[in-house]
């Protein structure tokens, strides 16, 4: 199976995970999933994200979660997320991944990082365990791990730490910073593949700033791979307008606490997976909440239908 590289570009959809309604892992969701969204156009996936719930699933089920993703993905990249508090873990998981054809993983800093020095020496550490062959998604994402990395520190892990080639890019705001990080490299440091999350909600704006695409989860993956397109073809009147389409759900999806929910709920409507269950803890959208998705499903209908 192919390993990730510095290269990787397009759209890399995190998924769900599916369970049923007593909360086991749902296979037959996972195998219509993934045909799905690659029947959609994702260039690749990414499995046990924090909106896979990750957290709540044990290390064998993890572990068949990754296994059963990548038998349906028929050799196409699949991304594993593998931050835990420690790194016996993070390596006990990482190594079974790959193992099983995993294109590379995915690793958010802890939230007990305070200074630019322990947040490089955390990254060199996560290095030094998995080895130099592991390539490593560097997640940034501080609005969820409460962990600020500058562009100065991505700068020295960058340079330090040549197994990180790509970086998940989800600071917010944080256009000025994609702008500094292709800046740098633009003055001489290695270019590393930069990917965009927050639902896509500053989609076309971050590929005009140099991002390579999105690796997010929104209900509508074909709006980001649409929208990742129309940019690389330099056709961003196109671009901005099928966002535009999709934008009020993807506000919607982006409420802390409810965003979940809401991208189960749209994922079971359109018959991706069965059932819009989460695993406890996690609650299912209120009646009010639904009639508000409904809505907004239904504007967004007409506005596609507009497009053409």
């Amino acid at each position: 199976m192919p390993r990730l590289t510095e290269a990787a570009s397009g759209v890399y959809v995190i998924t769900a995970t599916p369970f049923d309604d007593r909360g086991a892992i749902d296979s037959s969701s996972i195998r219509s999933m993934v045909s799905f969204y690659f029947d959609k156009g994702a260039d690749g996936l990414t499995v046990l994200g924090m909106m896979g719930e990750a957290p709540k699933l044990t290390l064998a089920e993890s572990v068949q979660l990754v296994r059963e993703v990548l038998a349906e993905a028929g050799g196409k990249p699949v991304i594993v997320g593998v931050s835990a508090p420690g790194l016996a873990a993070m390596r006990e998981l990482s190594d079974q991944a790959m193992e099983l054809g995993a294109a590379g993983v995915m690793v958010a800093p802890p939230g007990n990082l305070r200074t630019d020095d322990q947040i490089v020496e955390y990254f060199q550490q996560v290095a030094d365990t998995l080895g130099p062959d592991m390539p490593i998604v560097l997640q940034d994402f501080p609005l969820a791990v409460g962990v600020m990395i500058s562009t100065g520190v991505i700068d020295r892990i960058v340079r330090t730490t040549p197994s990180v080639v790509m970086l998940k890019h989800e600071d917010w705001p944080g256009l000025a910073k994609l702008s500094t990080l292709r800046r740098q490299e633009a003055e001489g440091r290695r270019r590393i593949s930069i990917l965009c999350g927050n639902s896509g909600l500053f989609l076309p704006e971050e590929m005009q700033r140099g991002a390579d695409g999105a690796m997010t989860g929104f209900a509508y993956p074909e709006m980001m791979i649409d929208v990742v397109r129309a940019c690389h073809q330099g056709d961003m009147d196109r671009a901005r307008d099928i966002f535009d389409a999709y934008l009020p759900l993807i506000r919607y999806e982006q409420q802390p606490g409810a965003g979940l929910a809401v991208r189960k709920y749209v994922l079971a409507k359109r018959g991706i997976i069965a059932s819009a269950a989460q695993r406890r803890p996690g609650a299912p959208l209120a009646p009010a909440a639904i009639a508000e998705v409904e809505a907004l499903l239904t504007r967004q209908t007409r506005r596609l239908a507009e497009l053409g």
